[in-house]
């Protein structure tokens, strides 16, 4: 499969990056998890993992949830001095900053795309603030993987709320604005469906670059997504974007389900549900990739 960026003026060294898991791709699985988003606790999912494994995940999840876009340039480039891979999501309201306010606010989509109007002013001063973050990025050549407005067709995050349609504009607005406007040729697009697959909510292959879908539900291997993300979406990489209790990477090598990586949720989700000799069979897996693996790739 001769996969491609959706982005034709994409940064050489995103270019470089994507080539990479496309060499991976179906063979081996990048660790990964989500760091805890506040009260100086960053870290403790990576100080988890390295105890338990003496080891690191390939790809660090992390998110301007809360305004955070200092602190998240900082720990992103420190990660991509390190070797890994940076990932940020966001969770932001339009008025609020924080994950409450995704889930209550309930935006007039026919205002927000009303060019002038107070929603639609709103909206675009949201996307600067990320943009400035990611710029800064951008300058210190550092490739992202960029995750926004995710598990979109579950409807419980404001920007589902409008339905399949309004999100996929919603979605290609972000997307010229970022690209063409903002000149953010460091972000490789990653499409996050929930544990369902939708095809009226897909974009199109033209404004993504990854396609995903996340589950809690259970230790599965997600295999149901993959196969309906594969018909949907076949040029494209998949990845398990979110994940509550992994299995063992026999289970999604049996069930022909081997994404690009998966990423475990913060907190209870890594520290409760994964126990310690789970952890280390994936982080000692041959199928999975390392910190140590992708600082090789410079």
């Amino acid at each position: 499969m001769n996969y491609r960026l959706s982005n034709p003026d994409a940064a050489p060294y995103a270019v470089r990056l994507f080539e990479r898991l496309t060499e991976v791709y179906g063979k081996k699985t990048l660790t990964a998890q989500q760091e805890f988003p506040g009260m100086g606790r960053y870290d403790q999912e990576m100080d988890h993992i390295r105890k338990i494994t003496g080891k690191l995940p390939a790809v660090r999840g992390l998110d301007f949830m809360h305004d955070d876009y200092r602190g998240t340039v900082e720990r992103s480039v420190k990660w991509h001095e390190m070797g890994g891979l940076v990932s940020i999501c966001w969770h932001t309201g339009l008025v609020g900053k924080g994950y409450r306010e995704c889930l209550d606010e309930s935006p007039d989509f026919d205002e927000l795309f009303t060019p002038g109007s107070e929603l639609n002013r709103l909206f675009y001063r949201r996307l600067d603030d990320a943009a400035d973050a990611l710029q800064q990025l951008r300058e210190k050549e550092i490739p992202v993987l960029w995750r926004p407005f995710h598990e979109f067709n579950g409807k419980w995050f404001w920007w589902g709320k409008g339905g399949s349609e309004a999100f996929v504009r919603l979605w290609r607005e972000m997307y010229e604005h970022f690209t063409v406007r903002r000149g953010l040729n460091n972000l490789i697009w990653v499409l996050g469906f929930s544990g369902s697959i939708d095809a009226e909510w897909y974009p199109g292959d033209g404004y993504c670059d990854i396609v995903g879908s996340d589950t809690y539900d259970g230790v599965t291997t997600n295999a149901g997504a993959f196969r309906l993300l594969e018909k949907l979406c076949p040029g494209k990489m998949l990845t398990f974007h979110e994940c509550g209790t992994m299995p063992e990477m026999d289970a999604f090598v049996k069930d022909e389900a081997v994404w690009l990586w998966m990423m475990p949720w913060h907190g209870e989700w890594l520290l409760e549900k994964n126990a310690p000799e789970d952890l280390l069979g994936i982080y000692s897996d041959a199928r999975t990739l390392t910190i140590e693996d992708t600082a090789r790739w410079r």
